[in-house]
């Protein structure tokens, strides 16, 4: 199951690493798309934009899990590179306790705040019935993302993204079966998607434990690995929670503009949801390298080879600038075909295709930001990241949105350049930190 990241090529290992990382996450992000697209065949827009708007929710709340397990997958990461495997049994151990107990606790205070929070996305009112049935059905399904993303993080320290892709594989092919089943022949609309979900996410933990309990690792887990250790999960945390924190801060950005998309009515809800997805799916090479840098730098660092860390950074920047640039200026050109594979409305798809000529130049600048973040995580230095992303928010995403919307009403374009005008912040951040840091610690890029 482990993986020696600390010798070979450099770029040889960022794609065989990210490769089977890029896949896992699309076809996560297909499955979330699934729902839209398939729903869009057999409902209105009003259950398009209650799916839209609870997939939103569940993104957040599952980025803000990805962000924690960032801390297992990096201190178990050091620790493969340090060739300490007593130490990475114990991480292993204690990240499944840490997860499963968080999970549980967290699902049941959601599911008391479903209305709450469904009222306060100012969800169109042709929506919020099936948005609460969504979102109850989703929140009880917490502890399978949970469980699914904890097995990803801990395979991911050990150099493994192979096996974690075909976990996702056996819930994206479910989802859309079930999908089909629910929403098109038993006619349950949001509630038949929830559901779909929730369902295909189990199957795809239970299949994680089986393959898990049939293989051997090298990883002796004892009995005492699970018992929680203060300094064991403080390492954790102390890189898990800032980068949960700055997704979850980044996800709030999201629901906001979406309130204020909201409010605009329903057309525009349903083409920001829309496009919220269609990002998504460009984000896979910028979040691919994210993960990449991260799990390879901090094997390298480990193993006190910060070179060939940052030589790590320097190659996924290449290849997250290169596909960002890319993909901005294929989509002017065809952003309103992407809009029609979901939505019909002319209206939607005149919106759709204006908010993402805009907002998909956020893949160049956000690939930039992405690939030092994982660089800082591997440092154990996640705060940078965290503050990078707050000032992005404050400054820029959130008042960009609001200020365009009240001046141009008709218009999504210039609301979609929120995004990018944030990610370029956070992109001058990240280079200045990474200068000092260097001076500091006389490393060479």
């Amino acid at each position: 199951m482990e993986k020696d990241l600390t010798s070979g090529s450099v770029w040889k290992n960022i794609l065989l690493f990210s490769l089977p990382y890029m896949l896992s996450f699309f076809l996560q992000t297909l499955y979330g798309m699934a729902d839209l697209f398939i729903i869009g065949q057999f409902n209105a827009t009003d259950s398009i934009t209650a799916v839209s708007i609870g997939s939103q929710v569940m993104h957040m709340l599952t980025v803000m899990i990805v962000g924690l397990a960032m801390g297992a997958t990096v201190t178990i990461g050091l620790a493969v590179g340090a060739k300490e495997p007593e130490k990475a049994s114990r991480l292993v151990g204690n990240t499944a306790t840490l997860f499963v107990t968080g999970s549980f606790a967290v699902t049941v205070l959601l599911l008391f705040l479903v209305k709450p929070i469904v009222a306060a996305m100012s969800t169109p009112p042709e929506a919020v019935g099936g948005a609460v049935s969504y979102l109850r059905i989703c929140f009880a399904g917490i502890p399978f993302i949970t469980a699914y993303n904890i097995i990803s993080s801990i395979f991911r320290g050990l150099g493994d993204t192979k096996r974690p892709m075909y976990f996702i594989a056996v819930a994206c092919v479910c989802n859309i079966f079930l999908d089909y089943l629910f929403i098109g022949a038993l006619g349950m609309g949001a509630m038949g998607a929830a559901l779909g979900t929730t369902v295909s996410q189990t199957i795809s933990v239970i299949t994680a434990l089986l393959v898990i309990l049939k293989r051997k690792t090298r990883l002796v887990l004892k009995k005492s690995d699970f018992k929680p250790q203060r300094k064991v999960m403080g390492g954790i945390l102390k890189i898990g929670l800032p980068v949960a924190l700055q997704d979850g801060f980044i996800q709030i950005a999201f629901i906001v503009i979406t309130i204020i998309a909201n409010r605009r009515g329903l057309n525009d809800a349903a083409a920001v949801g829309i496009v919220e997805k269609v990002i998504g799916i460009l984000f896979l090479i910028p979040s691919s390298m994210l993960s990449a840098v991260s799990a390879l730098a901090a094997q390298n660092i480990g193993a006190k080879k910060h070179d060939r860390a940052k030589q790590t950074l320097g190659c996924a920047l290449i290849i997250s600038v290169g596909f960002g640039i890319a993909a901005s200026v294929i989509v002017q050109f065809t952003a309103p075909q992407i809009i029609g594979l979901f939505e019909e409305n002319a209206d939607v798809i005149h919106l759709g295709s204006q908010y993402l000529r805009s907002y998909v130049w956020d893949c160049v600048f956000a690939g930039i930001h992405f690939c030092f973040s994982g660089y800082f995580c591997a440092l154990g230095k996640s705060g940078i990241s965290f503050l990078h992303n707050s000032l992005s928010i404050v400054v820029m995403r959130i008042p960009v949105s609001w200020i365009t919307s009240k001046k141009y009403p008709n218009n999504l374009f210039p609301m979609g350049l929120a995004a990018p005008l944030g990610s370029l912040l956070s992109a001058v951040i990240c280079v200045v930190a990474y200068l000092i840091l260097s001076r500091q610690q006389k490393f060479n890029f």
